[in-house]
């Protein structure tokens, strides 16, 4: 891996591929998630990214003073979903603005994979511990409380699902029948975070003609696919 890409911007290509080294962790996670937005919007800042994630843990955590991971995770829906206005972009789906995770820090609007990380990040900067679900047609988390695991969906701003609950709306989402639910609503590792997300970006190139972003996304899947 020693060439410059052919399309996407060095920038972005080189620093989604730094990242790539330690994908386990969910800083390098959404630090190779912003390269990802560095194709193609100017003057992408991690630092500023970094400070405004920072900026929200730290008021989940100020507010949930008696440290148990209940309060923490009340006051992660507070501050995510009535403060600041998190939710999905269900007037302009499939923008991909909606992939870029400086533009959903930004407006607050998102599709459910980038809504996501962005309560993945947070959530586990105050101290929880959280995980995606790779579901067809959707994108939900899971978050760790009180000895159990609930079913979150960002989106839909942080409404709880149980099991039953979730399936039934990816079967509406997708208007297939769900298997059972071991098969649906399984965790997502950051490799398959990243996939998915690239491959959001290559459906909305596709359908928009924009040959160029499509093979930039190109490019960066095969760096994922080689650092597997």
């Amino acid at each position: 891996m020693s060439a410059n890409p052919m399309v996407c911007r060095p920038e972005a290509y080189w620093l989604f591929a730094k990242h790539l080294t330690a994908l386990d962790e969910t800083e390098s996670l959404w630090r190779a998630a912003a390269a990802v937005s560095m194709h193609s919007l100017e003057h992408v800042s991690l630092d500023a990214l970094d400070d405004r994630l920072t900026e929200l843990a730290d008021r989940v955590r100020e507010g949930a003073k008696s440290g148990r991971e209940t309060a923490r995770l009340a006051h992660l829906h507070d501050v995510l979903f009535e403060q600041e206005g998190f939710a999905g972009n269900t007037s302009n789906y499939y923008s991909s603005l909606n992939s870029y995770l400086p533009a959903v820090l930004e407006n607050r609007l998102g599709i459910p994979i980038m809504l996501s990380l962005v309560y993945k990040v947070v959530g586990e900067r105050a101290g929880l511990r959280v995980e995606g679900i790779n579901a067809p047609g959707h994108f939900l988390v899971r978050v760790f409380a009180d000895g159990s695991w609930l079913i979150i969906d960002p989106f839909f701003q942080g409404q709880s699902l149980s099991r039953d609950e979730a399936v039934a709306r990816l079967s509406e989402l997708t208007g297939q029948p769900m298997g059972i639910y071991k098969e649906v609503l399984l965790p997502a590792n950051h490799h398959q975070w990243l996939s998915r997300i690239l491959s959001n970006l290559e459906n909305i190139f596709a359908a928009e003609g924009r040959q160029r972003d499509l093979v930039a996304m190109s490019e960066l899947k095969r760096l994922l696919w080689d650092s597997t």
